[in-house]
């Protein structure tokens, strides 16, 4: 086995949230036919003891805790005239561990997880999983950002993409999540070996089949994700304000469930009698099974969402804004909607018609399998490790 490098910012564990499920799947891939050492950032506590699974398979581990304060990177982002996403991970230990591991193992080929990592490229050959274009959600965010963070978002938004075109040429490959977002890089003039390598499930962990939802009171509207994570929470508001009262006037007695973990005071100020926010749960896949529809009203979403792979994969009824099912080859099993009242009409439809989506679990099967979406890295790592 030759050596590899994984650098990641933030710890690929646990498997909770949209770039951690991509990084600690496309670990444990590598695992298999590598030796890998890991560098990664953690942001609690939890994340610095690494699950056994991990422990058992990788070579090495250096899990540095970041507790850089966001004024402290936008000053020193100012000062540099850099983007702040860059000086939020630019860290000493940081620099050490890699250092270390560089001079104590021969390593054939570094794979870097997210933009912010790339200042800890080296000489060796290197892939540069950028997973989104971050540049182009900066851009997103300033359009709707008031004045004064309007400047900020476009200043980062400029300075970062002008950094991931740089990467870009810089390293062996650049993937992406969806062709969609390979497209996005190229149309904003990235070059270099610029791919997409997509999402997986694993759907044998989502299976309606092994859940038992409980009691509840239903009929329920699903929507789980990260909840301090700007773009879900203007998405659940959305819902709960304008989308909601529509579906209520022709369903009474349906509810809208807002599942995940860190809940803003914005986000709890929905609770109602009709809304209801969980917070942290332990299993999702409790009120995905739930679930009466699953629903994703995002207007700013980049790459493919998990939360829809998973819905599909738990054979529920879905129905996403236009802009969330982007990237996903449902094969028409997902309900897409564009403005608000359509939202509501699909939602309605949903809420009176089979609960089971049995063939968005059949389109998982067929299509979303990690192995089968992984399998180009072990092609691509094969070719530049040589």
């Amino acid at each position: 086995m030759k050596d590899l490098l994984f650098l990641a910012h933030r710890a690929p564990f646990p498997p909770d949230r949209g770039d951690k499920i991509r990084s600690y799947h496309v670990l444990r891939h590598l695992a298999r036919d590598w030796r890998v050492h890991l560098c990664a950032f953690a942001e609690q506590a939890a994340e610095e003891e690494l699950p056994p699974e991990l422990r058992a398979e990788l070579a090495s581990h250096h899990i540095v805790r970041r507790t850089k304060p966001m004024p402290v990177a936008g000053v020193q982002a100012l000062v540099t005239d850099k983007p702040v996403s860059l000086t939020a991970f630019a860290h000493p230990g940081m620099t050490r561990a890699v250092a270390d591991i560089r001079a104590r193992h021969p390593i054939a080929a570094t794979y870097i997880f997210s933009g912010q990592m790339a200042q800890y490229r080296g000489a060796e050959p290197t892939i540069m999983d950028m997973v989104d274009v971050d540049s182009a959600k900066f851009a997103s965010l300033a359009q709707t950002a008031g004045p004064g963070m309007r400047s900020v978002l476009k200043r980062e938004a400029r300075l970062l993409g002008r950094y991931e075109r740089y990467v870009a040429q810089s390293v062996a490959a650049t993937l992406f999540v969806s062709e969609a977002e390979a497209a996005l890089f190229r149309s904003g003039g990235g070059r270099g070996h610029v791919l997409a390598v997509e999402n997986g499930i694993d759907a044998a962990h989502y299976d309606p089949a092994i859940v038992d939802p409980g009691e509840y009171d239903g009929p329920l509207i699903v929507f789980t994700g990260q909840m301090d994570y700007r773009p879900n929470i203007d998405a659940v508001t959305r819902f709960a304000e304008h989308i909601l009262p529509l579906v209520r006037k022709a369903c009474p007695a349906a509810r809208f469930a807002i599942v995940g973990r860190a809940p803003t005071p914005a986000v709890r100020r929905l609770a109602s009698d009709a809304v209801l926010v969980t917070g942290e749960v332990p299993d999702t896949r409790i009120w995905l099974a739930r679930a009466a529809v699953c629903v994703a009203p995002l207007d700013l979403a980049r790459g493919i969402q998990n939360k829809l792979l998973e819905a599909m994969a738990m054979a529920r009824p879905i129905v996403a804004s236009v802009a969330a099912a982007e990237g996903i080859d449902h094969g028409g099993t997902i309900a897409v909607a564009g403005d608000d009242p359509g939202f509501a009409d699909h939602v309605i439809a949903a809420l009176n018609g089979p609960v089971d989506n049995g063939a968005a679990r059949a389109r998982v099967l067929a299509r979303y399998d990690w192995a089968a979406r992984l399998a180009p890295l072990d092609r691509l790592l094969g070719k530049i490790a040589s």
